[in-house]
């Protein structure tokens, strides 16, 4: 028997956001956990494990999950929906903090956030003995887990858009990921996020929730 149990895993990105720090991380799709491990531990803060277009499962994420503990990245997982099973299965694993896709709505970032969260905050199912607590190890952790969790949405939609502010505001949700591929289609430029007038409109959305204090994020292959 183990005299001294280890403690919940402390959320570095989501603290790091939270106080205005840059992040800056990399998206990863090749379902690699060789891959995984490289890139987990080459000076990014975090990784994004892609499952929304990409063609990773769980068994998949474990692995990868496991092979970035040695780095200095925090991993981040997006679900292929904004779905309480598909997100239950990746806190499960391990994962504190998730990148919901296509959130359009008070009501759909009101729904992410609760299947993060364990009753009666939210609707996650309880698990006691997941990877999530090392397979029950950790003391108090189904006390713990909710303020450990960062939940990260998605504007991509001029829909989105429009209530920008309203959905940054929702309780539990740390900040605002602008998807420039979809949102792009959505202005009727499919395939060109690079136009002025989806530019512009990422850039104003920026400026919106700068003025309300919620982070923002953006995926680029521009490096300036």
């Amino acid at each position: 028997v183990r005299d001294n149990m280890p403690e919940i895993q402390t959320n570095d990105f989501k603290r790091a956001i939270a106080q205005g720090k840059l992040q800056i991380g990399l998206w990863s799709s090749l379902c690699s956990n060789i891959a995984a491990e490289v890139i987990s531990d080459s000076g990014f803060d975090w990784i994004l494990l892609d499952t929304e277009h990409s063609p990773n499962e769980i068994p998949d994420l474990v692995s990868q999950l496991q092979a970035v503990q040695r780095g200095t990245a925090t991993p981040i997982i997006r679900p292929a929906w904004n779905d309480a099973v598909l997100a239950k299965r990746a806190l499960d694993i391990g994962v504190q903090t998730l990148l919901f896709p296509y959130v359009q709505s008070v009501e759909e970032a009101k729904r992410a956030v609760a299947s993060t969260r364990y009753p009666p905050q939210g609707i996650r199912g309880v698990s006691v003995a997941a990877r999530a607590s090392r397979y029950g190890r950790v003391q108090g952790y189904l006390t713990k887990a909710n303020d450990e969790i960062c939940v990260l949405v998605q504007v991509e939609t001029r829909t989105a858009l429009d209530q920008l502010e309203a959905i940054a505001r929702v309780e539990g949700v740390d900040g605002i990921f602008i998807g420039p591929s979809d949102l792009a289609a959505s202005l009727g430029r499919l395939g060109n996020p690079q136009h002025a007038g989806v530019q512009s409109a990422m850039q104003d959305a920026v400026k919106r929730l700068k003025a309300i204090g919620k982070p923002a994020g953006i995926l680029t292959s521009n490096e300036d």
